[in-house]
């Protein structure tokens, strides 16, 4: 579904403008990227997944912690942070979704179609954006506020530590759990954009956010506490944590590194959309 969204054009002299007798409008590119997003399978099982492992993950290390089987609480720091013990790999599966939704056009070759439809490549890079950035915030703060609420639940009945929704930064950090799971997305999609290769993009996006906090942590503890707070996942750790560390950044400044990642890949991203050929 690409071109078939906005319809065939029946004329070449405005164009590309109008498709269809209808002028190509950026609400209707919202609308087009909306169709593609929620017509694909692997959209629906991505999305599933991903809600799977937050809520069942956060249900599973709130059932162990503390026991002898599982890890304690003070591995965790935080009632909180248990209840989102599944966030970091959930969000494995919400960027693979961002890739899928950017370079897997290309690897399929339904970009073509995309910007034959829409002229104005940037309407398609922004629509994509937009749209991934709504369904996926609402459904992951659904997710982990889910998590949470069934979490604690497990916690205080176990007679555990537990926290309320009311309770200083546990709201912020719920929030910060939703805004990381989609900027993963987001950070995928835009590597898309720049790699058009779904397997090298993926393979990137991954090491990126998951494999390099580790190495860093093999470094000596000055190259480690210089550069490791300010890598994708530990400035959004900052964001969706209660009890940070001594050597986390703030909430806030946290999130605005973050968001600066999400901006400059979106920035290139446009460029390259710009510049290349489809």
């Amino acid at each position: 579904m690409s071109i078939t969204a906005l319809d065939t054009p029946e004329t070449t002299g405005t164009a590309g403008r109008h498709v269809g007798g209808l002028r190509v409008t950026f609400p209707r590119v919202v609308h087009m990227e909306w169709i593609k997003l929620r017509s694909l399978r692997s959209t629906l099982y991505t999305l599933a997944i991903t809600v799977a492992l937050v809520v069942g993950l956060g249900l599973l290390f709130s059932g162990v912690v503390g026991s002898g089987d599982g890890p304690g609480e003070d591995d965790f720091g935080d009632p909180t942070s248990i209840s989102l013990g599944g966030v970091m790999l959930a969000s494995l599966a919400v960027a693979v979704l961002g890739v899928l939704m950017s370079a897997g056009e290309y690897t399929t070759g339904s970009i073509r179609a995309t910007l034959v439809a829409v002229p104005s490549r940037l309407s398609v890079l922004w629509g994509k954006a937009i749209v991934f950035a709504m369904v996926s915030f609402v459904l992951m703060l659904v997710a982990v506020l889910g998590a949470f609420v069934a979490g604690q639940s497990v916690l205080s009945s176990r007679g555990l530590d537990t926290t309320a929704l009311s309770d200083p930064g546990v709201f912020r950090a719920l929030v910060g759990a939703a805004v990381y799971l989609t900027g993963a997305g987001l950070i995928g999609l835009a590597v898309g954009v720049l790699l058009r290769n779904t397997a090298g993009t993926i393979t990137l996006v991954v090491g990126v956010l998951f494999v390099a906090p580790g190495l860093f942590q093999l470094l000596p503890s000055s190259w480690n506490d210089a550069i490791g707070p300010y890598l994708p996942s530990n400035a959004a750790n900052a964001v969706m944590t209660v009890q940070r560390g001594s050597d986390s950044l703030s909430p806030g400044s946290g999130l605005a590194v973050f968001a600066g990642y999400i901006v400059v890949l979106l920035t290139g991203a446009a460029v390259m959309l710009k510049r290349r050929d489809a």
